[in-house]
């Protein structure tokens, strides 16, 4: 268990927050990264191309580390929707074959499936919402011999109810299905092995559980992946570069997932700021930052079943944040009202999401359990 640490960020003693699943608040040593790198572009003349070069594969290879993948496996992107678009742009698809995704699943890895299913005449096949929370059972009945494509979170944004990754890939490749994972509610918090789930690819935003800035994410192909076609072409992508003045424009990509990154992926100051926060991140150790948090979500779910709010089950759920559900609907001023207060999280369908980091404390969650009684 990692003890409180609180003092790393700048959160002032009355302020609960509690909403790292929306926008994780950033590290001191975040920030000063961040400032360090505004100052290079206030002096550009003072900029380093080679140490650009060298922070883009430190970044790399630090989001590759908390995956278990090669640091060459892996593209700086903007953003998970970057990511998945990439995805589906080099996952073929016929007449009459599907998509599989989760109810509600989050929009970033949604849209681009839509379209390619309807471009091609395929299906967008929907796994229904589990009254027992098992989404794993539910998406493994649902995947079948017309699957062409599973695209799913590691569990689900609104609650953190869990899917089994590694099953759901083992039944990915009996039908022959590529497999596409957002993982944007979980790398960073959660262990995760891409050599036990075998994905074919994997996107990822940092500004939630990485503690990342935004506008700045990561998607990782599978080696057998990693010839496709990239969704920007620009010099930093491409095998070679011309010499300053010149352009030759080589044909070929770069090798590995580099070939899929964006364009400006040398970002002077969110690559910084992203190389403190993983750092961080690995010096805690992501199986240590799971342990702690779901202690404290226990802990959570225990309050809020004592007050007759529902929960996914232990054995459903992912540890490091949670959905309650109350008996009766919520007011509709329940997020305003809780803000006056100090307390931070978020209503998410018809319940609420508590979803802490090493910040946090048993005290701040008997906070939000005293208040919502008065509420």
């Amino acid at each position: 268990m990692i003890e409180s640490q609180r003092h790393l960020f700048d959160i002032p003693d009355e302020v609960v927050y509690l909403d790292c699943a929306s926008n994780a608040p950033l590290l001191r040593t975040v920030r000063q990264a961040g400032e360090l790198g505004l100052d290079r572009k206030y002096h550009p003349w003072e900029m380093d191309r080679d140490e650009f070069e060298r922070e883009s594969e430190t970044v790399r290879g630090l989001f590759a580390s908390l995956i278990g993948a090669e640091t060459g496996d892996i593209a700086i992107v903007p953003s998970t929707a970057y990511g998945i678009a990439t995805a589906a742009q080099n996952l073929p698809i016929t007449q009459g074959q599907n998509i599989v995704v989760i109810q509600d699943q989050f929009p970033s890895n949604v849209y681009a499936w839509v379209e390619l299913a309807s471009a091609n005449d395929a299906t967008l096949l929907t796994t229904m919402r589990p009254a027992d929370d098992d989404w794993t059972t539910a998406v493994l009945e649902t995947i079948n011999e017309r699957t062409a494509i599973v695209a799913i979170p590691p569990c689900h944004w609104t609650d953190g109810s869990f899917l089994d990754l590694v099953a759901i890939g083992a039944r990915c490749r009996e039908v022959d299905a590529a497999y596409v994972i957002d993982s944007t509610q979980a790398t960073g918090a959660y262990p995760m092995d891409v050599e036990a789930i075998q994905p074919d690819f994997v996107a990822c935003a940092g500004y939630k559980w990485l503690m990342c800035p935004y506008a700045l994410g990561f998607l990782y192909a599978a080696p057998h992946r990693q010839r496709g076609r990239p969704l920007e072409s620009h010099g930093l992508n491409h095998k070679a570069e011309a010499p300053g003045g010149t352009n030759s424009y080589p044909a070929e990509f770069s090798d590995g997932g580099r070939r899929y990154d964006m364009g400006q992926r040398f970002s002077f100051i969110n690559v910084p700021m992203a190389i403190a926060g993983m750092s961080q991140l690995q010096h805690w150790q992501v199986s240590k930052i799971h342990e702690t948090l779901s202690a404290l979500m226990d802990y959570a779910a225990e309050k809020a079943n004592s007050i007759g709010w529902s929960v996914p089950d232990r054995s459903h759920r992912i540890g490091h944040f949670i959905g309650m559900t109350p008996p009766a609907p919520l007011p509709d001023d329940i997020i305003p009202r809780l803000n006056q207060e100090k307390i931070f999280l978020s209503k998410r369908g018809t319940g609420l999401r508590i979803s802490p980091h090493l910040h946090s404390s048993q005290a701040d969650i008997d906070r939000v359990f005293n208040l919502l009684g008065s509420l």
